[in-house]
């Protein structure tokens, strides 16, 4: 897998997280590193400002982004791009798109907690409208060094069929980055509430186990994977249990819900973020491209 990490920037400490999450990724693949600053343009506010206040903006914003860029390993490929858009999600997604990107990565909202997760506006209008993969980075992941790399991919397998996308995802970046794979599922999703406890968790387990196992037939040979069912009473309870290595991802699918080639985070996967202290990969329903499934 080789290509263009979009990372959508901000001079924060939340935004040097999603910059240094985005150069391990690239690091892994061998991608080239974009990150980008997105400036809200003339029409996206009520009133215009003044040209000197707009060239005060660009060369600040450019100031910012050159001191991100020189956080990055000097191993990574890294661009900047300064640009007017009407919003930060249209932004990122246009870019993506001209570069022909592989994901798009964005740090955690205002008033996460560190090692969490928190979706702003912002987060959740791209998470509804990317039509490729969106890298959700916790607060506090710039911690992690480097060198780490990825060394496990986590891939939660929901209990109904349609993982298609996810799961060829999942193969094509353990495949670059020689991570080795999870196949998860939460025993608290899709039982039926009125059943009684002991038959909720054999029943569950073996249904569980049966899907992973199934998916485990789409990864290709060599990969090392592993097959885990998480019990809980919720899923947040179920999640929490888990162990999580240092420089891993995990990976989810979109709600079917979503239109085709789009992303859109359901439920389960919300309630997951709660718990989650790792870097979250949403991959939209369907892909379209080189590589991808249609």
């Amino acid at each position: 897998m080789t290509g263009r990490v979009v990372v959508g920037y901000t001079a924060t400490k939340t935004g040097r997280d999603a910059v240094a999450v985005g150069a391990r990724l690239a690091a892994a693949t061998g991608a080239i590193l974009d990150v980008a600053i997105i400036l809200p343009s003339p029409r996206s506010v009520i009133t215009p400002p003044d040209a000197s206040y707009g060239r005060m903006l660009q060369t600040q914003a450019k100031e910012w982004i050159a001191g991100a860029i020189d956080r990055i390993p000097a191993e990574v490929t890294a661009h900047a791009h300064v640009r007017a858009s009407e919003s930060f999600a249209e932004g990122l997604n246009e870019l993506a798109d001209e570069l022909h990107a592989t994901h798009i990565v964005v740090g955690a909202a205002d008033g996460a907690s560190r090692g969490r997760h928190r979706l702003g506006a912002t987060t959740s209008e791209l998470v509804h409208s990317s039509d490729v993969p969106v890298v959700l980075v916790p607060r506090g992941a710039r911690k992690v060094a480097a060198e780490v790399g990825i060394p496990r991919l986590t891939v939660a397998v929901g209990t109904r069929p349609g993982a298609d996308a996810l799961m060829s995802d999942a193969s094509a970046l353990a495949a670059a980055t020689g991570a080795s794979v999870r196949l998860l599922s939460l025993l608290a999703v899709d039982l039926p509430p009125s059943a009684d406890t002991g038959a909720i968790r054999i029943a569950g387990s073996t249904a569980a186990r049966d899907v992973l196992t199934a998916a485990k037939t789409t990864l290709p040979d060599g990969l090392e994977v592993d097959v885990t069912v998480a019990e809980g009473d919720s899923i947040e309870d179920a999640v929490s249990h888990l162990d999580w290595h240092p420089g891993e991802f995990l990976l989810v699918g979109s709600s079917r819900l979503a239109q085709p080639k789009r992303l859109f985070l359901g439920s389960t996967a919300a309630k997951m973020l709660h718990e989650v202290p790792v870097p979250v990969i949403v991959v939209p329903r369907t892909r379209t491209g080189e590589g991808a499934p249609a």
